[in-house]
């Protein structure tokens, strides 16, 4: 029983060892050996990268996978966003997502340069943010956009910012091309600006005013309804109005034609008598007006 636990044990010892002897590497991943602290390094001095695949290492060695996908980091921080002033000395609140790409050949400035290296990029790009926010002026805008920054409607450097974010977000990617570049082991694509706040003050004044011209926006296509209803009563009261003065004005000819036509006959009188006569004979009460001499 005791050889048969030896044997077992050992069994299992050594499929432990085995599963530490492999490794495997997804798609999108590079990997790098460590040995007790120690980088794997090829004939060359370099670094000794591993790419996807299932791949052999002695027990003792670490396994530091690295994305080679384009990576996002949310810059927003803490809760409500970033805090950053503007030339006008209005305090923003913006969000912003940094997106990058591990670059093969300098994989070792990101892995070893910095202690941690995602805090110090975050930090590093939330100091520029803020910096750009801060000395982006009128000035900067193109010169067909002048005429509009300056008769901007309210909001001063907020709303300057939020016209021109695109702008501000070329700015941001040329100096990352030209001031940092690679220098960290990473190829920065670029840093959009996803939201730009403004102060709460400010938040509720724009607030205000957007309610108000709702409201007076609402007054006035009520009015200009009821206007409208209004002119159209007036019209179909007149159109019926003018029908009626037509079917009068149509009677009365008929009838002027008629009488003409009688009084030609020479039967104009007959035709008055008998009908003064018809009317007389339906009425119930007929007042003769008598003459005195």
């Amino acid at each position: 029983m005791i050889v048969w636990g030896l044997l077992i044990g050992l069994l299992i010892y050594g499929l432990m060892v085995a599963s530490r002897c492999y490794f495997r590497v997804g798609e999108g991943h590079l990997a790098v050996l460590t040995s007790f602290g120690a980088v794997e390094r090829d004939s060359s001095g370099g670094l000794r990268t591993y790419k996807p695949g299932l791949h052999q290492k002695r027990p003792w060695q670490r396994v530091v996978l690295v994305p080679t996908m384009e990576q996002s980091v949310d810059l927003s921080g803490e809760k409500g966003g970033q805090m950053a002033m503007a030339e006008d000395g209005t305090v923003l609140r913006f969000d912003s997502i940094l997106r990058y790409q591990p670059i093969e050949a300098r994989l070792e400035e990101f892995l070893f340069g910095l202690r941690a290296p995602i805090e110090h990029i975050t930090g590093l790009f939330t100091c520029l943010l803020r910096n750009e926010i801060a000395n982006f002026r009128v000035e900067t805008t193109p010169s067909r956009d002048l005429a509009r920054a300056d008769l901007g409607a309210g909001g001063g450097a907020y709303a300057l910012i939020r016209r021109e974010r695109v702008d501000l977000n070329r700015r941001i990617a040329e100096f990352c091309r030209t001031q940092i570049g690679d220098r960290y082991g990473v190829h920065f694509n670029a840093v959009d600006l996803t939201d730009i706040l403004p102060p709460d003050e400010l938040a509720e004044a724009l607030n205000g005013m957007i309610q108000a011209q709702t409201e007076a926006e609402a007054l006035y296509f009520r009015a200009q309804a009821d206007c409208e209803q209004r002119v159209l009563a007036s019209e179909q009261g007149i159109a019926i109005a003018r029908a009626r003065a037509e079917a009068v004005e149509t009677e009365v000819r008929t009838l002027a034609t008629a009488l003409s036509s009688l009084h030609r006959e020479g039967t104009l009188r007959d035709y008055i008598d008998r009908r003064r006569a018809e009317v007389l004979s339906e009425s119930r009460a007929v007042f003769v007006k008598e003459h005195h001499s």
